[in-house]
């Protein structure tokens, strides 16, 4: 059985003392057996964590116990371990760096799994079914027939709008946003509201949130996350396989951030070539000074920093013999 609980949830609501709220929760975490990343900013909070038995219960009934937290959603899976590095709980000038101010309450209407299911049934040549997420995630799943903005970071979404506006009519085209968990959603709605996009809908508790009512129906693949899993399945249905290595084309969907600390690059290989090349994404970045040990595994994990290495003695031993017996021939 189960033992620890990821909990993820965002909630936009008026924090008067960030600090002092970074403070409270820490206060109240250091007691629990939780590891997390948690920003608080003056419009809301945005949490990813994992516990260890009842503690999530704990915390979430704390939380609610606030009048501003009241009504927070939040999205809970059972797992067989943390999937977090460590205690994280920072201040944030923005939930998301749009860099530019956003009236949440001006964003699209919320539709439910069950009505999104029918529209994506019920799709005509004026519905646009976007995906807000960036392109590492949506490569690896995404709903069928979605548009994939070629986004790197947030910040270029506002660049992307500008071209939709130009391309269709705004008044006559029915814009269907869909991201992980619905935040982004919140953020990237009003810019299409502000651009006079008319008709814009947002996926109610975003792409987990219809894993757990509506399953795999229109949906392609697996679900890129933030922590130590890097991707899930959105249910218990099986999940139908759509990426690949980018270095051998192999159907795989591990990802792994490259071992050249300086260059760090997240991307999906198969199991074969990412030994081949000691978890690197290519040739060069193989010749680095500054590398992460390779430790051959089912699931990769996200990098960590540097000194979480650099101390070791596998770390010395590797740089001693970086090229001769790990290099690709």
């Amino acid at each position: 059985m189960d033992s620890f609980k990821i909990v993820a949830f965002y909630l936009f609501t008026p924090i008067e003392n960030p600090e002092n709220e970074v403070k409270r929760h820490r206060d109240f975490l250091k007691e629990l057996d939780v590891r997390c990343r948690i920003y608080i900013a003056s419009d809301g909070i945005n949490a990813q964590m994992s516990f260890r038995g009842e503690d999530a219960e704990l915390y979430m009934d704390w939380l609610k116990g606030d009048e501003r937290f009241a009504n927070v959603f939040f999205k809970v899976d059972p797992y067989d371990e943390h999937v977090l590095p460590k205690v994280t709980v920072k201040v944030r000038k923005q939930l998301a760096a749009l860099d530019q101010s956003v009236n949440v309450t001006e964003g699209a209407e919320h539709i439910s799994p069950q009505r999104w299911r029918e529209m994506l049934e019920e799709r005509d040549d004026n519905t646009i079914l976007i995906d807000a997420r960036n392109d590492y995630e949506s490569v690896i799943g995404h709903f069928e027939g979605a548009e994939l903005p070629p986004l790197k970071t947030f910040r270029e979404f506002l660049p992307f709008v500008k071209e939709l506006s130009e391309r269709v009519d705004p008044k006559k085209a029915k814009v269907m946003m869909y991201c992980t968990g619905g935040i982004r959603c919140e953020l990237y709605t009003p810019l299409l509201k502000e651009m006079g996009f008319e008709h814009v809908y947002q996926l109610d508790g975003g792409i987990i949130n219809y894993g757990y009512k509506e399953g795999n129906q229109h949906w392609k693949g697996k679900l890129f996350v933030f922590d130590d899993r890097l991707s899930a399945p959105i249910s218990d249905d099986e999940h139908e396989l759509i990426s690949h290595c980018h270095l051998c084309d192999t159907e795989c969907d591990l990802y792994y951030n490259c071992a050249n600390m300086d260059c760090n690059a997240l991307f999906l290989s198969c199991g074969s070539c990412s030994e081949k090349l000691q978890g690197c994404c290519s040739e060069e970045c193989i010749k680095a000074p500054r590398r992460r040990p390779f430790e051959k595994s089912e699931r990769p994990k996200p990098f960590r920093k540097w000194y979480h290495y650099s101390k070791t003695k596998e770390m010395n031993s590797l740089n001693d013999t970086i090229c001769s017996c790990s290099a690709p021939h």
